[in-house]
């Protein structure tokens, strides 16, 4: 088996909870964002559905650092809506990533690597940064709205206020005494919460001769299917030819993008920066005119896709609608601009599974 140049992201089940803080620059699904710099966070209007116009939830996060100094340490977070009835096919409104990152000299981290050992209690907080700024108690956001009444519990949003009223802040109000973190109630708009393991992708010696050998199938230009990311191809040439009059184009690319994962099936996430998404689907492909450039007027690039297995673990099946999608690819600014006072947003495709295989 050979290296190649991408990794995978999979799931680990959470023991520490510690690991998943800030200060340990984790890669987690699910729970509060552990939020990289204090400053700038996007604001619950950057934050809404751009669907619906209601919060998003905090999907995932990664610790991608790249170009130094001011890129060592950075982090790619990414947020979706909750209801289900937002996530049509093709529409990646839903969905927003921004990037931040920071150098290694600043005011929030230790220079030095973080300790391995769990933080003293009480020397952290998950609703209040250290630079002041509160967190909302439902999303983990930032949260510019405070209880009239107790102006200790802090929201993003006035639909949030209200679901924490009913779920218990109600009858704690009126105390006037800081709410424990410990006794936050279970909003039911978290996703469950895992880290994410980076591990390089091995690939068999199969596939590397025949990407030397330049054997790859380039979808047609001219087909309307998109020219980014590179559809990968079955091994077995001869075997597709005397297929091809049963098969559609749409089952050799699906069937060769599970042939592309079948020696690591539980990945998530495929980290490539500069690379090519796979795709799962012939349809709704990006041309290089659908990835916008940066603010800064650079080109995107792509960097990563979060694999539809993660959608095992979210708790979003429904006999009804579902939040769904084939593959989510994440593009970002090739200069890679922005410093520790801001979060820059970036551009997300989502495409989706075209077609029930057999």
């Amino acid at each position: 088996m050979a290296q190649s140049d991408v990794d995978l992201g999979f799931l680990k089940v959470v023991r520490e909870d510690w690991r998943l803080l800030s200060s340990h620059f984790p890669s987690k699904t699910g729970g509060r964002p552990a939020w990289l710099g204090e400053v700038g966070l996007p604001s619950p209007e950057a934050l809404a559905c751009g669907a619906c116009g209601q919060p998003c939830a905090f999907l995932l996060q990664l610790y991608a650092p790249y170009q130094e100094p001011r890129g060592f340490h950075r982090s790619i977070f990414l947020f979706c809506c909750r209801r289900p009835g937002c996530h049509r096919p093709g529409e990646s409104s839903p969905f927003h990533v921004f990037r931040n990152q920071l150098p290694r000299k600043n005011d929030t981290y230790s220079y030095s690597p973080p300790p391995d050992t769990a933080p003293p209690k009480g020397s952290f907080s998950i609703l209040k940064l250290k630079s002041g700024a509160h967190l909302c108690r439902v999303c983990g956001c930032i949260a510019p709205k405070a209880c009239s009444k107790c102006h200790f519990a802090h929201y993003c949003c006035k639909p949030h206020q209200i679901v924490d009223w009913k779920l218990g802040h109600k009858k704690v109000c009126s105390v006037q005494l800081e709410l424990s973190e410990a006794a936050i109630p279970d909003h039911s708009f978290l996703f469950p919460e895992y880290e994410i393991l980076i591990e390089p992708e091995l690939e068999s010696e199969g596939e590397s001769e025949q990407e030397a050998d330049g054997d790859d199938e380039e979808i047609d230009p001219g087909s309307g299917t998109g020219i980014i990311g590179a559809v990968v191809e079955c091994e077995d040439e001869n075997a597709l030819q005397a297929m091809a009059k049963k098969e559609t184009k749409e089952d050799k690319i699906f069937e060769c993008f599970k042939n592309k994962i079948a020696s690591a099936p539980k990945q998530v996430l495929r980290y490539c920066r500069g690379g090519d998404p796979i795709w799962i689907s012939c349809e709704h492909i990006p041309q290089e005119t659908d990835i916008p450039n940066c603010s800064c007027g650079a080109k995107r690039i792509f960097e990563f896709q979060v694999m539809p297995q993660l959608l095992n673990h979210l708790n979003v099946d429904s006999l009804e609608d579902s939040i769904d999608w084939g593959t989510l690819a994440v593009f970002t600014c090739a200069d890679n601009c922005g410093d520790e006072q801001q979060y820059t947003e970036e551009f997300l495709w989502k495409q989706d599974v075209a077609f029930d295989p057999v």
